[in-house]
């Protein structure tokens, strides 16, 4: 790190001569533009970008330009106004540059005139509900989202306005602008947090543009402050707000990227922040000649990989802590993201094969080489595989894997706990078959950019469900949250990744501990995904080890997204409805049924788009099963109503086993439903003590597998021996299997 501070110092010293009037610098150089003008009409994809922001900028230029008084909040109309003047400006400033047409230039110079004339007499938002309130948006967030991109339109046209304009524009507008989000708000700049990576690089931009060495200077290391206020403030996420010792541009690329570029806030907000990293990144490389694409071993390039293998096989993003489901690398800042990685990177050939889905490239340098090395031949395959990432700064706190298999992918989840988007469900996981959530997260509760819905910000039940445990696929105590719903504690701990194997095609199985959540308790979660010639598709195997140091209620939700079609529970129905619990997340659940099963295992089939699906769990006697359907206590419909089975089992150490197996399909068309039951014959516990599980499948074909997990072990060369009923197993590493 050390080292490329020096280098980033010793550039703030660049030939500020020559650099003051050599527009465009940001994310457009003028050889890049002669190029560019050079090769229009002949590279197909960077042409399709290009006129398709021409008719809509064409469009606008047509209409009176509005630059409302701020009054509305996400999703209403001055706020969705600005957001469009800011992506219209970036968009015709690109163009004049590229088509050199006036125009656009006109376009830009006679908002950005209007906003320094308006600017000034604006206060804060009226809205004031944020920690940081903007003056153009609620919250000073999106004011920075309006200065990175307006800052791009603002360096392509610099050279066409006057001398007179430009000191108009900087004094009224980008000095007073860059100083509100900056110095006025240091609760907001000086964070480790995506809206610091947003404000830090409006200001480092607008800094560049306007060759201001102190903007940059506060960008890249933050503010020199003794403000301590924000101790006590709570953002607009729903976490508390710590002074930290590192800040600024540098500190948020350094401290919440793993080396494998995993974000600790989770990829929905991973893909959010690519764009100001990438952007901010690319105009030090073309206005300072300095290289952050190559600091921390190329994290930034491998943050574009990793988001995109955590995306499954529709390319919508794995909805884990505030994630709004749907999100995907088709948004505008993957594009950008795509286009920056391979151009500035090592031109990894397989990202080209992603801008071709993506069917657009960023309006810039980097587009148009991607477009033409597209247009050259030069793609290869992007393969989404089975793969883990290491959380924090330096992937030693936890992490998270995604097993792929057969038409099957798995995610779990065992980060740290991800900043204030972070959400209380260690040791969860999610299922898909064919790109479709079968085992769901519940994501986030926002309607975003919806007014209506608490003006598109985060909904009370955010906090008050979607973050806690039972809304999660993971284990809940006593019917509390992990770490009391503790911010502050969350925060100081994380889970301990102890194993995985990928390499065998046939057998995949990762395995984490989380032993901070619930004081005196101990579980240890492993997953297996089988893949068998006998089978439809892989199967999952779910181990759940519990050591604790008393009797305990444990809770084991499954959100299933269907329609239930059998099981073998017997439940009565509650005839009068009540809540689940009444607090930590218990309080949103209605109870709908309650019942047990006499049998050793427990059957749940279900379908989903047409696919048959069943998990199927080893029963104990005193197991209870509670149907429940989220949304009691939500007067304003806030909580989608979906279905969930809840497994309780009162016990002091125990072990959960279960599968889940998608195993048929049915044809709406034919009304034909085909191997529409469980392929696995039995599923059995073998052996269970204080240092090994042992468990067996039976298929229906009477293929039997044997599988033995040893407790809290990571030792890869550790010799173990156990005797299972009349055999003696001996093997090495935390986990043996066999084929019976």
């Amino acid at each position: 790190m050390n080292y490329f501070i020096k280098i980033i110092i010793g550039l703030l010293a660049f030939n500020m001569l020559y650099a003051q009037n050599n527009h465009p610098r940001l994310i457009l150089t003028s050889d890049d533009v002669k190029k560019i003008r050079k090769n229009i009409g002949q590279v197909p994809l960077f042409d399709i970008t290009i006129e398709k922001a021409k008719r809509e900028i064409d469009n606008e230029l047509n209409k009176i330009i509005d630059v409302p008084k701020p009054v509305h909040e996400a999703g209403g109309y001055t706020h969705e106004q600005h957001k469009r003047n800011f992506l219209n400006m970036q968009k015709a400033g690109v163009l004049f540059q590229i088509t050199a047409d006036t125009k656009y230039a006109k376009y830009v110079k006679d908002i950005l005139l209007i906003y320094a004339k308006k600017y000034p007499t604006w206060g804060l938002h009226p809205s004031k509900k944020s920690y940081a309130p903007g003056r153009v948006f609620w919250q000073s967030l999106n004011d920075a989202n309006w200065l990175v991109y307006t800052s791009q339109a603002y360096d392509c046209i610099y050279n066409y306005l006057t001398k007179k304009e430009r000191s108009v524009i900087e004094k009224d507008l980008f000095y007073p602008f860059a100083k509100h989000i900056s110095e006025d708000s240091p609760q907001f700049f000086n964070r480790i947090h995506n809206h610091s990576t947003w404000a830090t690089a409006a200001v480092g931009m607008i800094g560049l543009v306007m060759n201001d060495d102190k903007l940059l200077n506060h960008a890249l290391y933050g503010l020199n402050t003794d403000n301590d206020s924000s101790k006590e403030i709570m953002d607009d996420d729903g976490g508390f707000l710590f002074s930290e010792n590192n800040k600024g541009f540098i500190a948020n690329l350094e401290s919440p990227f793993s080396p494998d570029g995993y974000l600790t806030e989770g990829p929905y907000y991973q893909r959010y922040a690519m764009y100001p990293f990438m952007t901010f990144a690319v105009s030090l490389y073309n206005s300072k000649k300095s290289n952050l694409f190559n600091y921390k071993n190329g994290v930034l390039v491998k943050a574009v990989e990793t988001l995109i293998q955590l995306s499954n096989s529709k390319g919508e993003f794995f909805p884990i802590n505030d994630a709004q489901k749907g999100m995907s690398i088709f948004s505008r800042e993957l594009i950008t993201a795509v286009s920056n990685a391979y151009y500035y990177g090592n031109k990894n050939s397989s990202l080209l094969d992603i801008a071709i889905d993506q069917e657009r490239v960023s309006l810039d340098s980097a587009g148009f080489a991607v477009a033409l090395d597209i247009e050259n031949g030069f793609n290869t395959d992007f393969v989404k595989k089975s793969v883990s990432f290491g959380d924090g700064s330096n992937g030693n706190k936890g992490g998270l894997a995604v097993i792929r298999s057969d038409n099957i992918e798995l995610l779990y989840k065992y980060t740290s706990h991800g900043l204030s988007h972070g959400h209380y469900d260690k040791l969860t996981y999610l299922y898909y078959v064919n790109g479709e959530e079968m085992v769901q997260d519940y994501g986030l509760a926002r309607f975003v950019n919806i007014e209506q819905k608490n003006g598109g910000g985060y909904l009370k039940e955010n906090k008050t469900w979607a973050k806690q445990t039972i809304a999660h696929n993971t284990l809940s105590v006593n019917q509390k949250t992990q770490f009391n719903g503790s911010y502050k504690l969350a925060s100081q701990n994380h889970s301990k990744f102890l194993f995985k194997s990928f390499e065998n095609e046939n057998l995949k199985v990762v395995s984490a501990i989380e032993d901070n959540a619930y004081p005196g308790t101990t579980f240890q979660r492993t997953f297996f995904v089988l893949k068998d010639v006998s089978l439809s598709n892989s199967v999952v195997f779910d181990i759940i080890n519990i050591y604790a140091e008393e009797e305990n209620d444990y809770d084991l939700p499954f959100y299933f997204v269907g329609q239930p079609i059998e099981h073998n529970i017997i439940f009565k129905n509650n005839d009068t409805l009540t809540a689940f619990g009444l607090d930590y997340g218990y309080q949103h659940l209605w109870n709908i049924a309650e019942g047990k099963s006499k049998d050793d295992l427990i059957r749940f089939n279900w379908l989903k788009n047409n696919v048959f699906l069943t998990k199927t769990s080893i029963n104990q006697i005193d197991d209870q099963q509670f149907f429940v359907r989220i949304g009691a206590n939500d007067p304003d419909f806030n909580l989608r109503n979906d279905p969930g089975l809840i497994t309780r089992r009162n016990a002091k150490n125990t072990v959960f086993i279960s599968s889940i197996e998608a195993h048929g399909k049915y044809s709406p068309v034919s009304e034909f439903a085909t191997n529409s039951r469980s392929e696995i014959k039995n599923l059995k516990q073998e052996f269970h003590n204080n240092f090994y599980t042992s468990f067996s499948v039976e298929l229906l074909n009477n293929t039997k597998y044997l599988f033995i997990i040893v407790h809290n072990s990571d030792d890869t060369e550790k010799k173990h021996s156990l005797t299972v009923g009349t055999d003696s197993f001996n093997w090495k590493g935390p986990y043996y299997f066999k084929k019976l």
